[in-house]
C-alpha cells in the first residue's frame, strides 16, 4: 500500500515538472501558463506600430480643440475658468497662491443646483462624521470610533471665510495636521465650493429665521434645514 502511495507520488511529480518544467529553468520554448495574470496582454505599447491609425502609429494626438483636464467653472460674476490645480484663488481658496488671505465669499455662483450638488456630496463625504445636520453627531462620533468630529455650527467655523473653510475640506483641519484630513482626491474643485455652500446653508438654517430669508430674497425652500 506504502509503496503504491510513494510511486504515485513519485509519478504525480514527474507529470507536473513536465508539464511545467523546473523552476528557474530556461527554454526557448514558451511555458505553459494556466493563471496568466496579465502577463500577456493585447495592448499597443507606446510609438508601436498600428496599421489602424492613419498614420501606422499607436500613440496618438488629442483631437483638435481637447482641453485636458475638467471643465470650465462659472463664477459668480459670469467668467469662467478652468480649475486646474494652482490655477488661481478657486483651486486655492486664498487670494494668493502662497497660501495666504482667504477668500471671504464662495467665487462661484450658488444656486439651488449647487445646494442640491453640495448635499449630495455632503451626505456621502462628510456626514459620517458630522452628522447629516452638521452638528458633529455623525456614525463615527455616535460609536466612539476616534476622536469626536467638529460642530460645523460652532461660533469658530461659523466665523471662518469661506476660504478657509475650503482649504480644510481640501487640505484637513490645520492645514492637514489636524484631527481630519483633506479630500482632494474625493471632491473636484466645483464640488468642494459646492460643499462650502450647503455647510453655510445648514448653518443659516439655524442662524437665520424663514421672514428674514425672505427680505433678501431667498426661498427658504431651497436651503435643507438642521433638524
Amino acid at each position: 500500500m506504502i509503496r503504491n502511495l510513494i510511486v504515485g507520488f513519485v509519478a504525480l511529480v514527474l507529470v507536473v515538472i513536465g508539464l511545467f518544467g523546473l523552476r528557474g529553468g530556461s527554454s526557448r520554448k514558451p511555458p505553459l501558463e494556466v493563471f496568466p495574470d496579465m502577463d500577456r496582454q493585447h495592448k499597443l505599447r507606446p510609438m508601436e506600430p498600428n496599421s489602424f491609425f492613419a498614420n501606422g502609429l499607436s500613440s496618438q494626438l488629442p483631437v483638435v480643440g481637447t482641453v485636458p483636464r475638467s471643465e470650465q467653472i462659472e463664477l459668480a460674476d459670469g467668467t469662467k475658468v478652468y480649475p486646474f490645480e494652482n490655477h488661481d484663488a478657486i483651486t486655492g481658496g486664498t487670494v494668493n497662491l502662497d497660501g495666504t488671505n482667504y477668500l471671504a465669499t464662495i467665487p462661484i455662483k450658488v444656486d439651488a443646483a449647487v445646494l442640491a450638488r453640495g448635499r449630495d456630496r455632503f451626505d456621502i463625504t462628510c456626514a459620517i462624521c458630522h452628522g447629516r445636520a452638521g452638528d458633529g453627531q455623525g456614525v463615527v462620533s455616535l460609536l466612539g470610533v476616534g476622536l469626536a468630529a467638529a460642530n460645523l455650527h460652532g461660533g469658530e467655523i461659523i466665523s471662518m471665510p469661506d476660504g478657509q473653510l475650503y482649504r480644510t475640506i481640501v487640505r484637513g483641519s490645520k492645514e492637514g495636521k489636524g484631527q481630519m484630513k483633506g479630500y482632494r482626491a474625493e471632491l473636484n474643485v466645483s464640488d468642494r465650493w459646492a460643499v462650502v455652500a450647503y455647510v453655510r446653508a445648514l448653518q443659516y438654517s439655524r442662524l437665520v429665521d424663514r421672514d428674514e430669508l425672505k427680505k433678501y430674497g431667498k426661498n427658504p425652500d431651497d436651503i435643507p434645514a438642521a433638524e
